[in-house]
């Protein structure tokens, strides 16, 4: 069976973190469970592809879509995923390939189908229900973290948010690493208050100023922002959300972010 849905160095990282499952009984053990790497190419296939669940195809995947789903959701529950990043950006961190001494942060909206927690009007689509992700990254475009909130959010309500989802990143002898030396945003985040939180965290704001021409040169550091939500929408699940439960689609966009720290380690080799 093909494994270029789940290969070999992701499967390394992720099973220690999977939850151990409970054993079977010795009377009426019931069916097989399904082994947990087919499940995770099940929940890879549907974030690649974005069929329904049940069109995941089992020939391929090697379960059903149903348990894919279930996998999900139990492991989303288990904290499986910040736990996945967190081993990543550890790495990233040990190979000189993380740089937060600049960070840089936006937000993108997605329309959700089937509305949910953390949806509202979306501003830019018609007033339609509507979800946004907002991102942190890196110098490199590396994302550091990522939330969820209705569409209806003004940007820069995320911003602590943001700061305070960023994991304690080790790797390095010393204190782990949790905060960059200056963030980058555009003119939705121009509030002199948010400014001030950020010096109060030892931050240095370089937002770009509403009323200002462009051209200021902020755009030549805050465009790898733009770049990582271009890398998360590949993943053909993340572009609208399908997802009731707001967890899910969280969880889903975490992976995402696991995915894209593990292909640069791969490319620095």
């Amino acid at each position: 069976m093909s494994d270029d849905l789940v290969p070999d160095d992701l499967w390394e990282r992720i099973a220690p973190l999977l939850p151990s499952r409970p054993p079977r009984r010795h009377r009426h053990p019931g069916r097989l469970p399904a082994d947990d790497r087919a499940a995770l190419r099940g929940i890879v296939y549907v974030l690649r592809k974005n069929v329904s669940w049940r069109e995941v195809p089992a020939e391929r995947t090697g379960c059903s879509g149903v348990t894919a789903w279930r996998r999900l959701r139990d492991w989303t529950e288990a904290g499986v995923w910040p736990r996945l990043h967190a081993v990543l950006l550890a790495e990233l961190r040990n190979a000189g390939l993380l740089d937060m001494n600049d960070a840089a942060i936006d937000a993108s909206h997605v329309r959700a189908l089937k509305r949910g927690a953390h949806t509202g009007p979306s501003p830019v689509d018609r007033a339609r229900p509507g979800s946004k992700h907002h991102l942190i990254v890196d110098r490199h475009g590396t994302p550091l973290a990522v939330t969820l909130t209705g569409g209806n959010r003004h940007d820069v309500t995320q911003l602590t948010p943001l700061l305070d989802a960023i994991l304690h990143i080790r790797g390095l002898r010393g204190r782990p690493r949790h905060r960059p030396g200056r963030l980058f945003a555009d003119r939705g985040y121009d509030f002199d208050k948010y400014r001030r939180i950020l010096r109060t965290r030892g931050i240095t704001p370089k937002i770009a100023r509403r009323g200002v021409p462009h051209g200021s040169g902020l755009g030549k550091t805050r465009w790898v922002v733009e770049r990582t939500f271009a890398w998360l929408h590949q993943f053909k699940r993340l572009r609208i959300r399908y997802e009731i439960r707001a967890d899910l689609h969280l969880g889903l966009l975490q992976l995402a972010c696991s995915i894209i720290c593990l292909r640069r380690l791969r490319t620095s080799f």
